[in-house]
């Protein structure tokens, strides 16, 4: 008969305290050679550790408990192994467990990488701008979220009920915390960084999101005027305290994993904006700004870390606006997509294969389907591709869909339309619409008018090796483009160049 859960803070401390975070079997071995290497530094076995967050906590927690109450707790994994030195850093490894990876529980793995992505947020985001602090930040953000890893060990089963009622159902967080661990999350999870001494930015993060929310909803209050910034300069220099309070630096990691955390929803929920626009406040940047550097440290952070299974927000990067909220909670729990979401799916698995590294392409006629298949999956009924010569006098097609038969074998000559002409010569996109049809139609062959009898058209051409390659003609069966299919378009169009990249560097 399975033992019940805790229902109190103490009983909950007291199980976790104790609860061992079982180490991938590889990064494990990785590790212990590098501290039996005599020529492998401190900061080299810190950096190699990372692998496994797992054990930077044991190390960490070791080293801050053997100080004792009264000493300062360690800031840094670095700092934390010159104290306890390396034979009892090895000798304490040595008692984690380890298993294979795929073994341990897929809860655990998966907010560990929600821990490694905040932790690049917080690098790309702040570090550099506080060199002085870049390792507080980058071990305060990655440490943030421990007390949950530890959760998640013991009862792995607890993320997806919170996913499935919280993310999903959209019932209340506090409620759902309340009648699953019987105690408010943020409560047990500042118990526990106090007694194990994390570093002292999350145990301040902690008990600012506990005791103190006062200072954080006027920030974000404020922040919310994001397009309006001398308006908000007013308002904080109206509040000496408020704005003290926002240049701490220990906020720093509080902001970065709220920012992975609300990603792991979905970019364009409200939640996520919040935290969003708060980052700008504290960064004086505009939001636009903000997203930008967020959405390439998220794809920074797939490229290291992103793992088969689970659910990393950077794929999110890729889809179309107005599905991202549709597929995160089906992604993360594991559960099978609802049928709304069914092309979204089929697109994302297409641009998958288009970004596969080698080329999973024979042949042009096979990249070719793929890509259009691609762009039909992202919203648009009608698409052509034509791929030019090496001379740029001819265009042929490479595929279709949505058109009239006569699309099958289409030759074009460039030099008879100055549309053509000048998208051959650069990269460029032009989108048609009733307002510059009557401009540009007399410059287009006659044939493309016929396949495409339409005043809302989008021309693309795409580079391979420097020159342009391919062109995309696409449209909506005559309906106007919205903003989330020009988006879908030009993203599933820098897919197929990134697919003619790998393509042209394939083994024949």
């Amino acid at each position: 008969m399975p033992t019940p859960s805790p229902r109190s803070l103490d009983a909950w401390l007291k199980q976790l305290d104790k609860q061992l975070l079982p180490v991938p079997a590889d990064c494990h071995q990785r590790v212990c050679r590098a501290l039996g290497d005599s020529r492998r530094s401190l900061r080299y076995i810190a950096d190699l550790m990372q692998g496994s967050p797992a054990l930077a906590l044991r190390v960490l927690r070791e080293a801050n408990r053997q100080t004792g109450a009264l000493g300062e707790p360690a800031e840094s994994l670095e700092n934390a192994i010159g104290r306890l030195g390396l034979q009892r850093t090895e000798e304490l490894l040595h008692r984690q467990p380890t298993l294979p990876a795929e073994d341990i529980p897929r809860a655990l793995r998966q907010v560990q990488l929600i821990s490694q992505h905040a932790s690049q947020q917080a690098n790309g985001l702040f570090a550099g701008r506080l060199a002085r602090l870049w390792q507080e930040i980058h071990w305060g953000s990655l440490l943030f979220l421990a007390p949950v890893w530890t959760l998640l060990a013991a009862q792995p089963e607890l993320f997806d009920q919170w996913e499935q009622r919280v993310l999903i159902e959209g019932e209340p967080a506090s409620r759902v915390e309340q009648e699953l661990l019987g105690v408010p999350l943020l409560q047990l999870c500042l118990a526990l960084a106090e007694h194990w001494r994390l570093p002292e930015w999350v145990v301040q993060g902690y008990r600012l999101l506990t005791q103190d929310r006062r200072l954080l909803i006027k920030a974000l209050h404020i922040a919310r005027d994001n397009e309006h910034p001398l308006h908000q300069q007013q308002l904080l220099d109206a509040e000496p305290q408020l704005r003290r309070w926002l240049t701490q630096p220990g906020n720093t990691i509080v902001l970065a994993n709220g920012l992975a955390l609300s990603a792991h929803q979905a970019w364009s929920s409200p939640h996520s904006l919040r935290w969003q626009r708060l980052t700008g406040l504290y960064l004086q940047l505009p939001l636009h700004e903000v997203q930008q550097q967020i959405h390439q440290q998220a794809a920074q952070s797939a490229r290291q870390h992103a793992v088969s299974g689970l659910w990393h927000p950077a794929e999110a990067l890729l889809w179309p606006s107005g599905a991202l909220h549709l597929r995160v909670p089906a992604q993360a729990t594991g559960a099978p997509p609802p049928p709304k979401v069914t092309e979204v799916d089929e697109w994302r698995h297409l641009c998958t294969q288009l970004l596969a590294q080698p080329s999973a392409f024979h042949n042009l006629e096979q990249l070719g389907s793929a890509a259009g298949q691609a762009l039909q999956a992202c919203g648009l009924q009608r698409v052509l591709l034509l791929m030019a010569d090496r001379s740029h006098s001819r265009l042929r097609a490479l595929y279709h869909a949505g058109l009239d038969q006569s699309a099958t074998g289409l030759l074009l000559e460039p030099q008879h339309s100055q549309v053509l002409r000048r998208l051959l010569k650069e990269p460029g996109q032009l989108r048609l619409t009733p307002g510059n049809f009557a401009q540009f139609s007399a410059l287009l062959p006659g044939a493309l008018k016929l396949l495409f009898p339409s005043e809302h058209l989008v021309f693309r051409s795409l580079v391979c090796n420097g020159r342009v390659a391919l062109l995309l003609v696409v449209d909506r069966q005559g309906s106007p483009f919205s903003e989330a299919n020009l988006q879908a378009f030009g993203k599933t169009a820098q897919c197929i160049e990134r697919a003619l990249a790998s393509f042209a560097k394939r083994t024949p």
